[in-house]
């Protein structure tokens, strides 16, 4: 059976246009041209994907993806604006799978909604047969730098006596790099740990990750735990007692 997918696109021209595109290559699709249409379709029926727009009148498609992903767990790529990061972040942190920029080649989209597609499949299954996603690590014991503490099994970050909140995609990037301490590991690496294994977006988005967490332990605290090396990615070092 083909892939159910709903489009949501204020642009009418646009829309159709990519509708087009995926019913020939046998996709079954539905178009929204608004925000609140979306969420009630999307809500109302079962789509295997949605392509959504975030930039919607009625209801922003960021809000639609919020609210959404308090239904349901249908996989969402977003479409945005090619110079709107934070939008970008925003979306990953709100639970989209992948986003895509406008303008875009139908032949990219069609790449992103192929690698979404089987990459829910395979996560579907695994959960079918038993299995938890695979982990990067160890889901034992804890991560330390000095005072600060990561407990994957609690999902917690602390500082000394400091709650530290971090968004998902936040705790996994310092997760990877607390486990690869003294290990340089590029953006495409990050991207990889953070984003999924078929994930194809931007790398400039690790960046503003890395920002974030130096914002809220680096400033925070006047440490220095994440370091930049330069052309390549980046690296916590080993903790030593000063």
């Amino acid at each position: 059976m083909s892939a159910k997918l709903l489009v949501v696109e204020d642009e009418e021209k646009l829309a159709r246009f990519v509708e087009l595109e995926l019913a020939h290559e046998g996709y079954q699709v539905t178009k929204a041209f608004n925000g609140r249409d979306a969420l009630t379709e999307a809500l109302k029926n079962d789509y295997d994907l949605i392509l959504l727009d975030i930039m919607l009148p009625g209801l922003n498609g960021l809000e639609v993806l919020r609210r959404l992903q308090k239904e349901k767990e249908t996989p969402v790529i977003l479409l945005t604006a090619r110079d709107a990061v934070m939008d970008k972040v925003s979306g990953l942190d709100a639970g989209a799978v992948d986003y895509i920029t406008k303008p875009f080649a139908i032949e990219e989209l069609l790449a992103r909604i192929r690698a979404a597609l089987k990459r829910t499949s395979v996560i579907q299954n695994g959960i079918r047969q038993g299995n938890a996603p695979a982990s990067p690590a160890s889901e034992e014991g804890l991560l330390t730098w000095g005072p600060l503490t990561l407990s994957v099994l609690r999902h917690e970050v602390r500082y000394g006596g400091h709650e530290i909140s971090l968004t998902n995609r936040e705790f996994m990037m310092l997760r990877t790099l607390l486990e690869n301490q003294d290990i340089v590991l590029s953006r495409d690496t990050l991207l990889e740990r953070v984003c999924g294994y078929e994930y194809v977006g931007e790398t400039n988005v690790i960046d503003v990750y890395i920002r974030y967490l130096r914002s809220k332990i680096d400033d925070i605290f006047s440490v220095r735990m994440i370091h930049t090396v330069r052309g390549v990615g980046y690296v916590i070092r080993a903790w030593k007692e000063k």
